[in-house]
């Protein structure tokens, strides 16, 4: 069965765009320093399995390790009371760009306020990344997309932190089953 899919690309262009949220209780924002392409497939399943995230399962363990370790690629985690809730991989770019490639958080954590916080976050890093990076030009733009089978919350969240849509594309594609978390699981 074919679906419409809406893709919107959004970015922020300066720094002083960013529009942060209010911190969050509990939560503890942590870069995982050392790539890890378990954790990483675990947060990718978690945070995406619902929402039908399915481009990176057929990646080798290999190509996961490459793509993580790349100068510039960064994957922060949010936790509550040391529980992983989401997390936000941002990637440097040519000319200063910087995407936000995947965000998002485990459904059990979302409507609780963590993902205003961890997006400001995220934003900030990817605004200073040049600071841990010093290969790296400075950070000119931030950009990510988003599309119709995101959450029901994504968009207002980053346009509440300050993002501009500046591409829209539509578009038909074959409906996936997704495995969830590990293949039979359904939230």
């Amino acid at each position: 069965m074919s679906i419409t899919m809406t893709t919107w690309s959004l970015e922020q262009t300066s720094p002083a765009e960013q529009r942060p949220s209010a911190t969050v209780g509990e939560v503890r924002i942590v870069r995982a320093e050392v790539p890890s392409p378990e954790f990483s497939r675990f947060l990718y399943t978690a945070v995406g399995g619902d929402i039908h995230w399915t481009d990176r399962l057929p990646l080798t363990h290999e190509e996961w390790d490459e793509m993580l370790a790349r100068p510039g690629t960064e994957t922060w985690v949010a936790y509550e009371k040391g529980t992983p809730a989401g997390y936000a991989e941002i990637e440097a770019q040519s000319d200063g760009a910087v995407e936000i490639v995947y965000f998002g958080l485990i459904p059990a954590f979302r409507g609780r306020r963590i993902g205003g916080h961890l997006l400001s976050y995220a934003v900030a890093r990817a605004w200073d990344l040049a600071e841990r990076w010093p290969d790296r030009e400075p950070t000119k733009r931030v950009w990510l997309h988003t599309c119709s089978k995101d959450g029901p919350h994504a968009m207002d969240n980053y346009l509440r932190r300050g993002f501009t849509v500046f591409d829209t594309k539509v578009t038909e594609e074959e409906e996936t089953v997704t495995p969830g978390p590990w293949p039979g699981a359904r939230p």
